[in-house]
């Protein structure tokens, strides 16, 4: 990288169209920040306090809720930090570091929701085989396979976009180093880190999207064939959350990287909607909506004030 570029670091100008709000947005993205972390830190420690959790759904789910505490620690602490008047200065490695860590766990978190639904698909539809399909061998070569392609997808979008020489500008006009934002800063031709990035992450996408689309269409048509409406409600209920969460998640990327004229307030928006919001979101919706998780947390709670007062 030292060979191809003069410039040792990069300023990010932040969110677009927001000069003068930085108290508010500071407090704002603060309470959001923390309120992730704090959520998704009680869901993993009611999984992992519970033995009656120790399931594979709720290992996924727990994994779910370690990815939306380092999803946006990836951008925030920074964002949060120029918010609060610091330099908005960030070093050439730091940039390329926040590019991969950002599309490793982006992706990573992708594909843990398709196995999510391939969990819910195998409990609804195959139920008697759920233990045995679901054993913890398989569980395990699951997730390491969501890394595996996680790494991959970030390696290849930081090496197109960052074998380019940089020299002169280092302005980013937005909030974090992505590519979108970062490649137009390049001296040399840019077109192919372009072609490579936009195929990259649609085609990622569009598969992860088709396998959970693939799971639920199985999912609800196991669930038609249910004859009594008790039963119906009961598998239903199982991956209502879950659908939530997916939904919340593939919701934003869909607007960012498929509008055909990028708007950069709107995609700012939506960035920080994925980046921060889902992630926090994740939490309330696996707390109010899961029993098991509900039970759980009451527990934990239960035992915090025990300790305390004892």
């Amino acid at each position: 990288m030292r060979n191809h570029t003069e410039l040792t670091e990069f300023i990010l100008l932040g969110i677009p169209q927001t000069q003068g709000l930085e108290t508010v947005l500071l407090v704002i993205f603060s309470f959001i920040y923390l309120f992730t972390l704090l959520g998704n830190l009680l869901i993993l420690t009611a999984i992992v306090s519970s033995s009656s959790l120790h399931t594979p759904m709720y290992f996924f789910l727990g994994l779910l809720s370690s990815f939306d505490m380092l999803f946006p620690s990836v951008t925030c602490p920074k964002m949060l930090f120029y918010l609060s008047g610091q330099s908005h200065a960030i070093s050439y490695k730091g940039c390329a570091a926040q590019l991969f860590f950002y599309h490793l766990l982006g992706s990573a978190e992708g594909c843990l929701y398709s196995v999510m639904a391939y969990d819910r698909f195998v409990a609804i539809c195959h139920p008697l085989r759920y233990t045995l399909i679901m054993r913890p061998g398989v569980c395990v070569s699951l997730v390491t396979g969501a890394w595996l392609v996680g790494c991959l997808h970030a390696t290849i979008l930081t090496s197109f976009t960052f074998q380019l020489p940089y020299c002169g500008h280092n302005r980013v006009d937005y909030f974090f180093c992505d590519i979108p934002a970062v490649l137009p800063l390049a001296c040399g031709d840019s077109s192919m880190a372009q072609k490579v990035g936009s195929t990259n992450v649609g085609f990622l996408a569009l598969i992860l999207w088709l396998s959970v689309c693939i799971s639920y269409t199985c999912i609800g048509i196991a669930i038609w064939r249910i004859q009594s409406s008790e039963g119906r409600q009961k598998a239903f209920s199982t991956c209502s959350a879950h659908l939530t969460a997916i939904l919340c998640a593939y919701g934003p990327v869909i607007i960012i990287y498929l509008q055909p004229t990028p708007n950069p307030f709107l995609g700012a928006m939506v960035q920080i909607l994925n980046n921060i919001v889902s992630p926090m979101l994740n939490s309330l919706i696996y707390s109010l909506r899961n029993r098991e998780v509900k039970s759980s947390l009451k527990r934990v709670f239960h035992n915090v004030v025990l300790t305390f007062l004892g």
